[in-house]
């Protein structure tokens, strides 16, 4: 990528927080701090951060951490405004000296290291992506909270007295949840039988809902998929919620430069381990983006039980001595390289 002092004049770091956002101006010629500004995170200060920059040059970019987050109000401005923004996912900090940390010193410090890194990230785009993105957090956290209540369901169960034993003891799953979920107080029942009976019936019938609601969100998130890229759903093992994860991870062409890039974002990029005279070893990368990660190993089982290649592609791997998990990372990094050209070549046309 092109230095940034090619580009810009100067670079505008923002250390973002909830309450206030902290800019300062580097030089990207010298690296001098040039000013300092701590604004309100509102509308008001937004503009008014635009204006200070626009005292200095009109040759600008900008560095911020989290433009999803903290930083997502000021970016979408910018945004609006054609300004040049590369996001810091988490930043790789220098040393401190003496430990210091500050607002301005952090902003300073994301500036310098936008002008330090060989390869600069983009903000991910708002509309289809942050829709997608919403519905997939929702998604999760009811299904994350129908598990839970599940698992209490099945431990209380375990010790409950003989008589709710008896009616959930055998049941497993959906039919467990709909007996629990229809439950009647006796008036034979202790006090701790009623007690179990109605807490047993509170919690099946909260995962009924959560159930409910999560179905209800994956139609919203199939919805939005197959309006903005239906092609992704005609791979195997490719579901509505993997291609949503896919996308979100995504977000626009260009924004991931090459399918190296992306196998690096989605954490399935081999790390060199070498040593010596060991040129041939490698690591598991544990960074990126965990969720893509997940979608692409959900992915890989659902081709390696369901899908002829690719159960042939493995028996011939295994029988060359290849692992398992050496036979996945292989597939995952096939799968990235084509959901990758899908995704570049831009949605089919009608």
């Amino acid at each position: 990528m092109t230095s940034l002092s090619d580009v810009a004049d100067i670079v505008i770091g923002v250390d973002t927080h909830v309450d206030t956002h902290t800019a300062a101006i580097v030089d990207t010629a010298t690296g001098a701090v040039l000013d300092q500004m701590t604004i309100p995170t509102t509308p008001t200060g937004y503009e008014d951060l635009l204006a200070w920059a626009g005292e200095h040059s009109p040759a600008r970019a900008w560095a911020i951490e989290g433009t999803g987050g903290h930083g997502a109000g000021l970016t979408r401005v910018l945004a609006r405004d054609a300004e040049v923004v590369f996001e810091l996912d988490r930043p790789q900090r220098i040393a401190r000296r003496h430990g210091a940390k500050s607002d301005p010193l952090d902003a300073v410090r994301a500036a310098r290291e936008a002008m330090s890194r060989p390869v600069r990230g983009t903000p991910r785009a708002g509309g289809q992506r942050q829709g997608l993105s919403v519905l997939l957090a929702a998604r999760r956290s009811a299904v994350e909270a129908a598990t839970i209540a599940q698992r209490q369901m099945f431990s209380l169960i375990v010790a409950a007295p003989e008589t709710l034993r008896a009616t959930l003891g055998q049941a497993t799953g959906t039919e467990r949840v709909q007996r629990a979920a229809t439950l009647r107080a006796h008036r034979s029942d202790d006090v701790e039988t009623a007690t179990t009976r109605h807490v047993l019936r509170t919690l099946a019938r909260r995962v009924q809902a959560l159930t409910a609601e999560a179905a209800d969100l994956e139609k919203q998130i199939t919805v939005l998929v197959k309006a903005w890229h239906a092609d992704l759903l005609d791979l195997f093992g490719v579901g509505p919620i993997v291609a949503a994860t896919v996308l979100c991870a995504w977000s626009h062409p260009g924004r991931i430069h090459s399918e190296a890039a992306f196998a690096m974002l989605a954490g399935i990029a081999p790390i060199p381990a070498n040593s010596g005279r060991v040129t041939t070893r490698y690591r598991l990368n544990r960074y990126g983006d965990r969720q893509l990660n997940r979608a692409i190993h959900t992915i890989v089982l659902s081709r390696q039980r369901y899908d002829a290649t690719t159960q042939a592609y493995t028996a011939r791997r295994t029988s060359q001595g290849k692992t398992p998990r050496e036979i996945r990372r292989c597939l995952k990094r096939y799968i990235i390289r084509d959901l990758y050209r899908i995704l570049e070549s831009g949605p089919p046309t009608a």
